[in-house]
């Protein structure tokens, strides 16, 4: 249950980052994603350059502690591979994802990427490593898609179209496919961190050397855009947030999930986030929900339930003699 709880904590931490960017300053979705990772990233390497010292003087006096992931497995790509495929999704997923949204709007490029995400990392996982995540996982996770599904109609059901009508325009093939990359890049990272975990690395370690990398190389890209807003106190806040609540943090608590849940329960799992995003719109910034978008969140959190109170670890027990 720790590993579930772990998730859905690091789901609670994405589901803030509509609202602080809605508290903060105006600015480009590039730069924000940008520095997002930048500071994020930087300080989870941080993080785990220090937990890494600090288990080398653990081993120096013989206090050392098991790799959280267990017994090391051997996998087929070395260890630098997964590391750059986990990065190059880390990059890949803010310009798919807002491209899509921008596209076909935030509800509809919403729902197709974080709807996408679990089904995309199960079918990989299973493909690849042969791990099926079980019945329960598919009836989840469809119960969850589904919510998620009202959610957005019931959010994008006022929206005026380009126009002038309300509704009924055909969604752009390009942004769904957009939308649809959004998922697949959620789905490498989270592979990328499950095998690097399973070769024994730790889950700070996994996710420290994705997201360190991301942030080197996302530091050229913050060069080229107007970053203006960080120099004014509200875009700081909000690059601080953005970067060490719903990045740093949040992944330290994901990695952690990860090291003992199947990557396709996580992302399920993940699906908290609009409902987090929801919540948050009420309370912080005056939203109002509807009908469809309250039935949508209880369908969402009902999928979650049943997932969460599953026995999802993965873990065999040892047999006594």
């Amino acid at each position: 249950m720790r590993f579930v709880v772990a998730v859905l904590l690091a789901a609670v931490c994405f589901g803030t980052t509509g609202t602080a960017q809605a508290l903060g300053p105006e600015a480009s979705a590039a730069s924000v994603g940008s520095a997002r990772i930048v500071i994020g990233g930087g300080a989870l390497a941080l993080v785990a350059v220090l937990l890494h010292f600090a288990g080398r003087r653990r081993d120096a006096t013989g206090t050392s502690v098991a790799p959280a992931s267990g017994v090391a497995t051997r996998h087929p790509l070395p260890a630098w591979l997964l590391v750059a495929l986990g990065a190059a999704g880390v990059l890949a997923y803010q310009p798919t994802f807002f491209a899509g949204t921008a596209a076909n709007g935030v509800a509809a490029g919403t729902v197709v990427a974080l709807g996408s995400a679990p089904v995309i990392t199960g079918g990989l996982d299973w493909a690849l490593q042969r791990r099926y995540p079980g019945h329960r996982w598919a009836v989840a996770t469809a119960v969850a898609t589904v919510g998620v599904a009202i959610l957005a109609a019931a959010s994008g059901a006022g929206a005026v179209d380009a126009a002038g009508g309300v509704g009924g325009s055909s969604p752009d093939p390009l942004g769904l496919l957009a939308s649809l990359g959004a998922g697949a890049s959620y789905a490498v990272y989270t592979l990328a961190a499950k095998a690097l975990l399973d070769r024994g690395w730790t889950s700070t370690s996994s996710m420290g050397a994705l997201f360190g990398t991301a942030a080197v190389v996302s530091v050229p890209v913050l060069a080229m855009t107007d970053a203006s807003w960080l120099t004014t106190p509200e875009g700081l806040a909000m690059a601080l947030w953005l970067g060490l609540v719903t990045t740093t943090l949040a992944y330290v608590l994901f990695g952690a999930g990860l090291a003992g849940l199947a990557p396709a329960t996580v992302s399920t799992l993940t699906l908290a986030e609009p409902l987090t995003a929801g919540i948050l719109g009420v309370a912080l910034l005056g939203e109002t929900l509807s009908a469809g978008s309250i039935a949508g969140l209880a369908v969402l959190a009902a999928g979650i339930v049943v997932l969460a109170t599953a026995g999802t670890r993965r873990t065999p027990r040892p047999v006594a003699a």
